[in-house]
C-alpha cells in the first residue's frame, strides 16, 4: 500500500501528513511540539511523529509531497520587488536572503531529514493543494471547490471542480489582490497579528456598525458580480514594505492604527464589521459565480479564509448548494494534507470512493498518550489525582461542570487544525452568565469581547440552533433560536453589549445571537458525546461550553506535560487526563514557579 508524506512550511502553521492509501494515518502541526504558536519551520517533530505513528521509516515512503512550488514563490517575490522598486529595499534585504539560503533549497533540505528516503519528491502548487484537502476528504463524488486565502505561488483565490479522484482548476485570481490579505491588513490596522488575529476581527465585528463598508467598496476593493475583485494598492503596503497598510490608508478612515494594548473603541469595532461584511459579499458572489462555473450542487472550501465562519454560514443560507464541507485545517497545515492526497489521486490516478460523513475521522489525528504514560507523568512529578472507569468519570466531571467548575479535557488525539474538537478543550457551564467573562480574563488570558463556542450533542443542535446541517468542526456560526432567547429590555452600544444577558445559554451566545458551534456526533467522537450526556442528564443542558486549551499567546497542548502546565498556571478548577481527574486545590504541595510557562502576546 502506498504511504505518502505531506509536508507544508516556511509561511506559518508548518505541518506534516501521513497517508497509507486514501487513509489519513496522522496529521499534527509542528506548533504543538515546539510549542512555538504558528511555527513556520521545516516541521521536523510533526515528520518524525508521523513516521513513527504509521510504524514506518524514511525508506517505506513511495513519495514525499510538498505543498507549494518554492521557485514560483520565488518569482513572485522576485517579480513583486522588480515591479515596485526602489520601494521595498529593506523588505527585499530581509527577505532575500532566507530564500537564497533556505527556501528554495527545499528538495535538498527533505533528502537530508529523511534519511533513507528513496521516494519520488512531488510539488504541488499551492492552491491545488489546499483544493485537494477540501475536495478529496469530503463525503462528495463531484463538487465545486473554492480556496480562498492570503497568497499561494500567484493565486489568492481559485474556483474548480472535483469529480472522483480528479481536481480541475478554472479560475483564479493572482496577487496583489486578495481578499485575505484585504481581512489581514483590518487586523493589523484592528491592533491585532496578522495570521492570528483575523479570529478576533470576526468576534469583534457584531460590536460594530457598517459604517465604512460604502468606503471600502469604492476606495479599497472593486467587486465584480462574479465576484472577482481589484483592490486599490496604493493604500496597501504589504506588497513592498513590513506593514499592511500605509498613511494613505489611515487618513482614509480618519484615525489612527490601533495599538495592541490600546482600549477598544467604537470605530475599530465599525471597522471589523464594515470589512467582516465585505467579506461576505465577495464570498457570496464567488460561490455563486463557481456554482454557474461548474454547475454542482455539492461545494468544498478550504484556504485561511474558509476558517471565517460567518462567510461560511453566509453562503450556507443562501441555499446555492445543498450541501457544503470546509476542511478543518483549511489554513497552510491543511496544504500538507492536501499535498498527500493530490499525490495519492491525481499524480498516481488512484479510484476514489467518498465517504460519509467524509475520510477527516473528525480530525483527531495527531498524537494520543496512554493510561500508563499519563500516570507515569503524574506519579513522577508527585501530582495528587485519581482514577476512574469511564463511566464514572464521565459522571464525576460532569458533576463538576454542573457546579460551574472549570474543566481542562485532555483525552485520545489530538485535534489537526486550529479548533478544539473535544479532545484538548476547557470545558464549562453555558447557562453561567459569569462564565464568558471568567474565562477570556482567568483562563484564557484575551480579550473579554471574544466569544466561546458551544459544542452540543448533534441530536439537540436544531433544539437550540437555526441550523439544518451538521457543524462537527466549527466552522458555521448558526443564531439562537427564539424559544431560548431572553427578552432585552435597552440595547447597549460597543462593549456595553457584553454585559446584557441574552439567552439561557449565555456564556455561549455572541451579542447578535450568534454562535460559532460544533455539533458533537456519537460516532466520531464518542468519549466527548458521553461527557456532554451525562452533563445532559443532571443539567437538562445538551451543550458545553468548548474553548481551545491553552492561554493566549500559546499553541493547543499536545502532551500531558502541556496540559498541566496550562491547568497550574490558570485558573482552571479541575484537568482530566485519561482516567484521571487531578483537582487544582489538591496540588498545594507543588511549586507554582515550576510550571511557569512563557507566552507572548498576539
Amino acid at each position: 500500500m502506498d504511504l505518502i508524506l505531506g509536508i507544508s512550511a516556511y509561511y506559518h502553521d508548518s505541518a506534516a501528513v501521513i497517508i497509507k492509501g486514501d487513509m489519513i494515518l496522522a496529521a499534527a502541526q509542528e506548533e504543538r511540539f515546539t510549542r512555538i504558536k504558528h511555527d513556520p519551520s521545516f516541521p521536523e517533530h510533526a515528520i518524525r511523529y508521523c513516521l513513527e505513528e504509521a510504524g514506518v521509516s524514511p525508506s517505506d515512503l513511495k513519495a514525499v509531497a510538498f505543498y507549494d512550488k518554492p521557485f514560483l514563490k520565488f518569482e513572485r517575490i522576485l517579480d513583486t520587488y522588480l515591479h515596485y522598486a526602489p520601494r521595498g529595499l529593506f523588505s527585499f534585504t530581509k527577505s532575500i536572503p532566507v530564500w537564497i539560503k533556505q527556501k528554495i533549497w527545499i528538495k535538498s533540505l527533505i533528502q537530508e531529514q529523511l534519511p533513507g528516503f528513496k521516494g519520488e519528491l512531488l510539488f504541488t502548487r499551492h492552491h491545488q493543494a489546499h483544493a485537494s484537502s477540501a475536495f478529496f476528504p469530503s463525503p462528495f463524488e463531484k463538487a465545486a471547490i473554492v480556496t480562498v486565502d492570503g497568497v499561494g505561488e500567484w493565486t489568492t483565490t481559485s474556483i474548480g471542480e472535483g469529480h472522483g479522484h480528479s481536481i480541475r482548476m478554472m479560475q483564479d485570481i493572482h496577487f496583489p489582490h486578495s481578499l485575505g490579505l484585504l481581512y489581514s491588513a483590518f487586523t493589523y490596522y484592528c491592533g491585532f497579528k496578522v495570521n492570528s488575529g483575523e479570529y478576533k476581527l470576526m468576534g469583534l465585528a457584531p460590536y460594530g456598525r457598517p459604517v465604512y463598508t460604502q468606503i471600502i467598496k469604492e476606495h479599497l476593493i472593486d467587486i465584480r458580480e462574479d465576484g472577482s475583485f481589484r483592490m486599490n494598492m496604493s493604500f496597501f503596503n504589504y506588497v513592498s514594505g513590513l506593514t499592511m497598510v500605509n498613511r494613505r490608508f489611515e487618513k482614509l478612515f480618519g484615525f489612527p492604527r490601533r495599538k495592541p494594548e490600546d482600549s477598544l473603541t467604537q470605530p475599530y469595532m465599525d471597522l471589523a464589521r464594515s470589512v467582516q461584511d465585505v467579506t461576505n459579499e465577495v464570498m457570496l458572489k464567488i460561490a455563486r459565480y463557481a456554482k454557474v462555473l461548474t454547475g454542482q450542487d455539492s461545494l468544498c472550501l478550504a484556504g485561511g479564509v474558509a476558517l471565517n465562519c460567518v462567510a461560511n454560514s453566509q453562503i450556507l443560507k443562501s441555499g446555492l448548494f445543498s450541501d457544503l464541507w470546509i476542511q478543518p485545517a483549511a489554513g497552510d497545515a491543511g496544504g500538507a494534507l492536501g499535498a498527500a492526497l493530490s499525490a495519492y489521486y491525481e499524480y498516481y490516478a488512484h479510484p476514489r470512493t467518498a465517504v460519509r460523513p467524509d475520510s477527516q475521522q473528525g480530525s483527531l489525528l495527531g498524537p494520543v498518550y496512554s493510561q500508563q504514560a499519563i500516570e507515569s507523568f503524574l506519579q513522577s512529578h508527585s501530582i495528587k489525582y485519581k482514577t476512574y472507569d469511564q463511566e464514572s468519570l464521565t459522571d464525576t466531571t460532569a458533576e463538576f461542570l454542573n457546579q460551574q467548575k472549570v474543566v481542562g479535557w485532555f483525552q485520545g488525539r489530538m485535534e489537526f487544525g486550529p479548533r478544539a474538537l473535544g479532545n484538548r478543550s476547557i470545558l464549562a457551564d453555558p447557562r453561567s452568565p459569569e462564565m464568558q467573562r471568567q474565562l477570556n480574563l482567568k483562563i484564557k488570558f484575551r480579550e473579554s469581547f471574544r466569544p466561546f463556542a458551544p459544542s452540543v450533542l448533534k441530536e439537540f443542535s436544531q433544539t437550540y440552533f437555526d441550523l439544518n446541517t451538521s457543524s462537527p468542526y466549527m466552522l458555521l456560526t448558526a443564531d439562537v433560536l427564539k424559544d431560548h432567547r431572553l427578552k432585552i429590555h435597552e440595547e447597549k452600544e460597543g462593549l456595553e453589549k457584553l454585559h446584557i444577558q441574552r439567552a439561557t445559554i449565555p456564556a455561549v451566545t455572541h451579542v447578535d445571537f450568534s454562535a460559532r458551534l460544533q455539533t458533537v456526533h456519537k460516532e466520531t467522537n464518542p468519549c466527548f458525546h458521553r461527557l456532554i450526556t451525562a452533563f445532559y442528564r443532571l443539567s437538562g443542558c445538551p451543550i458545553l461550553v468548548n474553548t481551545s486549551f491553552n492561554v493566549r499567546g500559546e499553541p493547543i497542548v499536545n502532551s500531558p506535560k502541556d496540559a498541566f502546565s496550562c491547568f497550574m498556571n490558570t485558573e482552571m478548577d479541575v484537568l482530566v487526563m485519561g482516567h484521571c481527574i487531578i483537582l487544582k486545590d489538591e496540588q498545594s504541595h507543588l511549586d507554582p514557579n515550576d510550571w511557569k510557562t512563557s507566552y507572548c502576546k498576539d
